[in-house]
């Protein structure tokens, strides 16, 4: 085969100009409301595009506009400029808080993640419902961890990408303290109980057992 010949096979495989691979990148961002990974977005993209260097232009020609590319988790998306966040307070559904039940569960799992439900009930010091881990395995802010290599294989819990995209975090690293809970409407800003019912009372916390029967409990009027 002549070299000629290879060089013209070669240009059929070419992938597109980075700039064009940065306009790629920024239509599938843009059109989808889930976090995209780079697995995802090169098999959209044409054979030799290289999604990451692409992304690392456009989150930079993004920067200081009132839309930023940001990572969330192993994903990326296109969210609003943080400090631009009052501007869409008119268009969001206001929800109600969650129980402190679910909130010191949702806590736990997420600062000492991948954590077991013994563990949760450990370091809570009272049982933790079905109920409350179930409405946050609904709600997709926790998932099922891997399995941890001690008797019985208890299954573990981690938070979700669901979880960063909501406080517009990269990682778990980056997790928000109590301002940044409270901010988002998680957290009350009263201080809480004085007293915790200590491990080893058996009891669960108050309206526990009746949320194991009815999930409304998980929220507060």
């Amino acid at each position: 085969m002549s070299e000629d010949t290879e060089k013209e096979e070669e240009s059929l495989f070419a992938a597109p100009p980075i700039a064009e691979q940065e306009r790629m990148c920024e239509a599938i961002l843009f059109a989808t409301a889930q976090p995209v990974t780079l697995k995802e977005m090169e098999a959209r993209m044409p054979h030799g595009c290289d999604a990451a260097e692409a992304l690392a232009h456009l989150r930079k020609r993004y920067e200081g506009r009132g839309v930023r590319v940001v990572k969330v988790g192993d994903a990326w998306a296109m969210r609003t400029a943080p400090d631009l966040g009052f501007l869409m307070q008119k268009e969001t559904v206001e929800t109600r808080k969650l129980s402190r039940a679910a909130i010191e569960t949702l806590a736990i799992i997420s600062y000492h993640q991948p954590v077991t439900r013994a563990e949760i009930e450990e370091i809570r010091g009272v049982s933790v419902s079905r109920g409350t881990v179930d409405q946050l395995l609904e709600m997709e802010w926790i998932r099922f961890g891997r399995r941890k290599m001690t008797p019985g294989r208890p299954v573990t819990f981690v938070v979700t990408q669901t979880f960063l995209d909501h406080f517009g975090l990269e990682s778990a690293r980056d997790l928000p303290g109590l301002k940044e809970l409270r901010a988002a409407g998680l957290l009350e800003n009263r201080p809480p109980p004085g007293s915790m019912p200590q491990a080893g009372d058996g009891e669960a916390d108050e309206g526990d057992e009746a949320e194991a029967e009815d999930q409304s409990e998980l929220f507060e009027e």
